[in-house]
């Protein structure tokens, strides 16, 4: 690390203490050529998760959006408000998981991903959903993906 007084690159820590529950560490050092003591914070580089669009486009993960579109299908329904944010944290943390190095999973995963959530919690938030992100455009689509529900209970 180089002194802010003298510019040398030579230093020794002092002391090191961890910081914003492990998040960061705070150092104290002193530089070995002048004697100057300053203080250096280390913390994670996080690389946000990237949502790769139908067209190639590229942009970050927004749980904002997710958790918008689960209320929307979740309107008017007897879920509470806390098991939207369960489901939107877990939605994230599976998105991260299977995104793993690459740090990018497709919008169509991350759908059907929201899907698969709305499907356990409650059948009619799943047929909302579906019907905008599938794009539904007539009523045999709708009903086809109702009888899939039914098949999957049984």
């Amino acid at each position: 690390m180089r002194c802010p007084y003298c510019g040398k690159m030579e230093d020794k820590v002092l002391e090191s203490r961890t910081m914003s529950n492990g998040e960061s560490i705070r150092r104290r050092r002193e530089c070995t050529s002048c004697g100057y003591r300053f203080t250096s914070y280390e913390k994670i580089e996080y690389k946000p998760l990237m949502v790769v669009k139908k067209n190639g486009r590229r942009q970050p993960f927004d749980r904002t959006k997710i958790e918008k579109g689960i209320e929307r299908a979740l309107e008017k329904r007897p879920v509470p408000t806390n098991t939207i944010e369960t489901l939107v944290n877990e939605i994230e943390g599976t998105a991260i998981m299977r995104a793993k190095s690459s740090r990018e999973i497709a919008t169509t995963e991350l759908g059907e991903l929201v899907l698969e959530k709305l499907n356990e919690i409650d059948k009619v938030a799943y047929i909302r959903f579906a019907s905008v992100y599938k794009h539904f455009e007539n009523l045999d689509e709708f009903i086809t993906e109702v009888k899939k529900i039914d098949k999957k209970r049984e």
